[in-house]
């Protein structure tokens, strides 16, 4: 017996609801990328914070590799969490 067009509709509709959806998926992994980045650079800027050192040039270097990483996080909307 051949199913009515009704059941096809529901179907079809509840096949729909269960597939990804291109742009979500998309933001998704944007929001991943974003999150991994963040997450890298705060740990490159505990590094930095916790590295001691008694040479001038080495801790010049240490205060210039810590602003970039500040801006860049400021970037990807990263505040101070203290």
């Amino acid at each position: 017996m051949s199913r009515g067009w009704e059941s096809k509709s529901v179907e079809e509709q509840q096949s729909q609801a269960d597939a990804p959806k291109p742009d979500s998926s998309a933001a998704r992994t944007e929001d991943a990328e974003r999150k991994r980045q963040r997450q890298a650079l705060e740990l490159q800027r505990e590094r930095i914070l916790s590295e001691r050192t008694s040479s001038p040039h080495r801790r010049s270097a240490l205060a210039y590799a810590l602003a970039d990483i500040e801006e860049k996080l400021a970037e990807l909307g990263w505040s101070v969490h203290m």
